[in-house]
């Protein structure tokens, strides 16, 4: 009855329907060509760093040109963007999931004026609007989380150490002569909204300590049973705290337990758990996502702790740009990061990256330590691999 009574008609459920609650059907918005050629494509190649072509059975051609992006862009820059889609790919463009910024043209006659018009426009600093890269053997553009100016559980930015990463690595997204792709990623805290747990690369904020507690205003604030049912690790239990000579309702942390997560916070912010002494960064590598030559892998903890260096994170940068250098002077042609790790045993890879390997490194997670643990007391010896 409620729906007769609103006007809907089961019978003939698109009768007087609205249609413009919610995103438009994601068709209306592609390119003719695509349209046109949908699952119809031959093949696709790489022209030039950041130049790809797509060619149909028809024989029609695609062709895309992609820019790094940020992923927090001002209104201005968005609108910079479509008006260059609408000067030269018909008010086409689109974004990947690195925040690359790909226009698209359907002739290659367009593809050199856009080229030029993009490396053209230039920051009052002199750096690159739009620079064209990150496709092939080389490193796109790096996807990442929120950070410190939008989230509220991070230990690191995202956005300052994504472009201080990235100006240490920006020959390498403009060019294509590392051994294979080389995919970094950034989340600023574990709870890990961007890709960092399979990526060659991945810069991880990590908390050291536990939440602070607010006695005096938790009970006011929080709904305490939900601060207590967020921790995964059940470290929070109920407690009775004197605070000036009256018994309140609060928490405690059993610290040993304490993930580090932030969930509490989530649920309660009279636990906070930012802390300038405690928090930092964890570089990890060897992951990746495709079944190409080897199956995918977990990233594995690499450096264990990186203190926070605003505003350009130097120690981080550095030892990021030691990992990809060497990787670029001694894996073989398609091998990645962490297939190259695995030929030559991680003992020797720790060796050539000049990283120190500590006991904050071993894998000790109960149930997957037992299968990622080697089993036996053969390890290699390093002084013959290369």
């Amino acid at each position: 009855m409620a729906f007769i009574s609103s006007g809907y008609n089961p019978d003939k459920p698109m009768e007087n329907r609205i249609t413009d609650i919610g995103p438009k059907y994601f068709e209306d918005f592609y390119p003719p060509v695509i349209k046109k050629n949908k699952g119809k494509w031959l093949y696709h190649e790489i022209l030039e760093p950041g130049i790809i072509v797509h060619v149909a059975e028809s024989g029609d051609e695609l062709y895309t040109v992609r820019c790094g992006g940020c992923r927090l862009m001002s209104v201005s820059h968005i609108r910079e963007i479509c008006e260059i889609a609408d000067k030269y790919c018909d008010g086409y463009v689109r974004f990947t999931t690195r925040n690359n910024i790909e226009f698209m043209v359907d002739s290659k006659d367009k593809v050199e004026p856009l080229k030029n018009d993009l490396l053209s426009r230039k920051q009052p600093g002199g750096c690159y609007k739009f620079p064209i890269g990150g496709t092939g053997a080389g490193i796109t553009n790096i996807v990442h989380t929120q950070g410190w100016i939008h989230c509220h559980t991070p230990a690191t930015d995202a956005s300052g150490t994504v472009k201080a990463t990235m100006d240490v690595l920006f020959d390498e997204f403009t060019n294509m002569k590392l051994p294979a792709k080389l995919r970094v990623s950034m989340a600023c805290c574990l709870n890990m909204c961007g890709a960092v747990h399979c990526s060659d690369i991945a810069i991880l904020g990590y908390h050291r300590k536990p939440p602070m507690i607010d006695h005096e205003y938790i009970d006011k604030m929080c709904e305490i049973p939900l601060a207590i049912a967020a921790c995964p690790t059940a470290a929070i239990k109920p407690a009775k705290v004197e605070i000036n000579g009256e018994k309140v309702n609060s928490v405690s942390v059993k610290e040993e337990r304490c993930m580090f997560c932030g969930n509490c916070y989530t649920m309660c912010p009279s636990m906070p758990l930012a802390d300038t002494e405690g928090d930092g960064i964890v570089i990890m590598a060897g992951g990746k996502i495709s079944n190409r030559i080897s199956y995918p892998k977990f990233s594995k903890v690499v450096v264990a702790f990186i203190p926070n260096e605003m505003p350009r994170w130097p120690t981080l940068t550095q030892t990021i740009r030691k990992m990809v250098d060497a990787y670029a002077a001694n894996a073989r042609k398609y091998e990645r990061l962490g297939e190259w790790a695995e030929r030559i045993g991680w003992e020797k890879w720790f060796e050539i990256c000049d990283l120190e390997f500590t006991h904050h490194l071993i894998d000790d997670f109960r149930d997957p330590a037992y299968y990622t643990w080697r089993q036996s007391s053969n390890f290699k010896f390093t002084s013959h691999v290369k």
